[in-house]
């Protein structure tokens, strides 16, 4: 019996060593060059995606707090386009998967929203909405490798050194320029006062462009005057000395909130000089408990009108006013717009879902560079290497509570 047991334990062992050298054989194969091993890795678009198969676009925006008035006309206006492209086949034929995350206009929280996208398999981010928060998440898609591209983020810090990194709105510089320029040629000779925010890298950054081409333009600036986040509730001072230097048009790079606070003072005080703002104006409309009456005749610099005629933007504003029960903004439009440009480059490139996002981004900075897009918010837009758009932006006057082109308003 002892003999049997150790026969049978030889044996054993026998079996274990050469189930031991077989398994060590398998990466020895794996390195043989001339056999490659298959990975699971995306294979770049050599092989055909898998069926069902979708693209990951994310975005990233304020649903939440004082600005979500521009990050739901973002996801608004991006959501109608990912439904029309899957309603007519998708992108080269695959359907896009569009997720949404808020960042309430924070930093800290956009970083997080930006994980959370890239955790869920994300490959092109629309986003974020704002600049603060866009000048954190620019950094990490630029480390990532990931394609960016930012419907209304205007600073140029937000794409300076950043080569996947885009801009489809008016940079803060092109939107101070313009403004001075459209004041210079339509309103020649104006006296100007300036109120400008000067602790917010948006709105003195326009100011800079602004006040330097009104030199070009022959506009007399009479007065600046300046504001923390923390002191925009009380404007009485920056009118008061606004009005006793005699500005017919006070230029307000700022946004909408404290706007609103000025047109009010000002009506007190029987101040009625011609109010002349840029994109952060758009949401005054929809602010609740303002007297829409005080906003009458101020003048925006806008990429977009939602009374234009043409066909394209007849058909945007009607799905948008039935799907969501208002007009839709510059920065609604600015998201359809996203989208549209980003399946016109994943076209021209023969993009598929199972390319990883660096090989898509490869691919997204070649098209950008290179292309040429028709939108809701301009025709022949084409991109620098720097990330930003050029288009010519447009003015339109708020009249009887609406935005309309200044040949409409009467």
């Amino acid at each position: 019996m002892k003999k049997f047991f150790s026969l049978a334990m030889a044996l054993l062992m026998c079996v274990c060593l050469m189930a031991g050298c077989g398994q060590s054989e398998e990466p020895a194969e794996a390195d043989n060059p001339s056999e490659p091993a298959e990975s699971s890795e995306p294979s770049g678009g050599d092989e055909p995606a898998a069926e069902g198969a979708a693209f990951k676009f994310g975005g990233v925006g304020p649903l939440t707090g004082e600005n979500a008035i521009y990050g739901n006309a973002v996801r608004n206006g991006a959501q109608i386009a990912v439904d029309e492209i899957n309603e007519a086949g998708g992108i080269n034929g695959y359907q896009v998967d569009f997720s949404f995350e808020d960042d309430v206009s924070d930093g800290e929280s956009s970083v997080n929203a930006y994980n959370n996208l890239m955790d869920s398999g994300m490959q092109v981010l629309v986003g974020p909405v704002t600049t603060g928060p866009a000048l954190s998440v620019s950094t990490l898609v630029n480390q990532d490798r990931v394609f960016m591209l930012t419907p209304s983020a205007s600073s140029l810090d937000v794409v300076t050194g950043k080569d996947n990194v885009f801009q489809l709105c008016f940079t803060d510089p092109n939107q101070g320029m313009g403004s001075a320029t459209y004041i210079g040629t339509n309103m020649p000779g104006s006296k100007v006062a300036v109120i400008y925010r000067n602790d917010d890298i948006y709105s003195t950054g326009i100011r800079d462009t602004f006040v330097a081409e009104c030199e070009n333009q022959d506009l007399e600036i009479v007065y600046e005057g300046t504001f923390t986040g923390e002191g925009a509730s009380d404007f009485s001072v920056q009118l008061t000395d606004a009005q006793s230097a005699g500005a017919d048009v006070v230029f307000l790079p700022i946004y909408y909130q404290p706007a609103s606070i000025i047109f009010a003072q000002a009506d007190a005080m029987g101040y009625e000089p011609t109010f002349f703002g840029v994109d952060g104006m758009d949401g005054i409309l929809t602010l609740k408990n303002f007297d829409m009456s005080l906003a009458e005749g101020v003048m925006v610099l806008t990429p977009f009108s939602a009374d234009a005629t043409d066909e394209r933007t007849v058909n945007f504003v009607t799905k948008y006013s039935e799907q969501f029960g208002e007009t839709p903004n510059q920065f609604a439009a600015d998201g359809y717009d996203c989208i549209y440009a980003l399946k016109q480059a994943m076209e021209n490139a023969g993009c598929t879902p199972d390319m990883s996002a660096e090989d898509i981004c490869d691919a997204m900075i070649e098209q950008f560079t290179t292309m040429s897009f028709d939108g809701l918010t301009g025709s022949g837009l084409t991109w620098g290497t720097d990330g930003t758009v050029s288009k010519m932006p447009m003015a339109v006057v708020i009249h009887d509570g609406a935005y309309v082109s200044v040949e409409n308003a009467g």
